[in-house]
């Protein structure tokens, strides 16, 4: 894991060598929220070493949506409630055992923890929340149900689960609902307009988030125009299935050309 870099005032960003998977720490007056701890046994562990070493209290935690390697937690990060979507918290219990099973050999006490989230509806309970931030809930179904950005207006800081990476494509799955991510595109477009850097859920922190939001929605328009696209991120790890699942999505749905 490459941690903790201060990103941003009081925002720290762990990165998984497991699919450049962030985490985030807001930290404030000796408490923190972590939102979406990943990935790997070792990684969970040496993110809990340093919130030891900072001296902070985990005050809660947040999921962005219900995929297993944002529903991870461990005994070193305490046991302050941690928080979800309605639709996030609702699946993180409906489908345990298949999400359980994409862990693989997880030691027990990890598995035993993964995915036991609270529902909230339009803001995280203010004990929850550390000094010096103001934590905007923006729910959609983008990536998967009750999928969750999360801005800091103060900040101006967008923490956008697996969405506006620069090393994943565009990813309406699961469900495949491609209107409901356009959608979702705008609904966080006035944020990305405001916000100085995009904290995605794979990949690096990005200083310029308005050219994250037009690189995805190229690619969307390049595959509904013509049903392929020159986007340089095909190149990385999974992307190639990725992008063969959104032709036969959109052959399916008869919407190319």
């Amino acid at each position: 894991m490459r941690g903790c870099v201060e990103v941003a005032h009081g925002v720290f960003v762990a990165t998984s060598r497991k699919m450049s998977t962030n985490s985030t720490i807001l930290s404030g007056q000796g408490d923190a929220l972590l939102i979406d701890p990943a990935w790997l046994p070792d990684e969970l562990e040496g993110l809990a070493g340093s919130i030891r070493e900072r001296r902070l209290t985990v005050v809660g935690g947040f999921a962005t949506h219900a995929h297993q390697d944002h529903l991870l937690w461990h005994p070193g990060f305490g046991d302050s409630p941690r928080w979800a979507s309605a639709m996030t918290a609702e699946l993180a219990e409906i489908e345990r055992s298949s999400l359980v099973e994409l862990l693989g050999e997880f030691p027990e006490d990890l598995v035993n923890l993964m995915g036991r989230v609270l529902a909230v509806d339009d803001h995280i309970p203010a004990d929850s929340v550390p000094d010096g931030f103001d934590v905007e809930i923006i729910s959609h179904n983008g990536h998967a149900p009750g999928h969750t950005a999360l801005w800091l207006p103060r900040q101006r800081v967008l923490i956008a689960g697996d969405m506006l990476s620069d090393v994943e494509l565009p990813l309406p799955f699961y469900p495949d609902d491609l209107h409901s991510y356009m959608d979702a595109l705008d609904r966080l477009s006035p944020l990305i307009a405001k916000a100085e850097l995009v904290i995605p859920g794979h990949g690096t922190v990005g200083r310029n988030p308005a050219a994250r939001l037009d690189a995805d929605r190229h690619y969307i328009e390049e595959m509904t125009s013509r049903g392929e696209s020159d986007d340089l991120r095909l190149k990385n790890a999974g992307m190639a299935e990725a992008h063969a699942h959104m032709q036969r999505l959109l052959r399916k749905a008869d919407v190319v050309g």
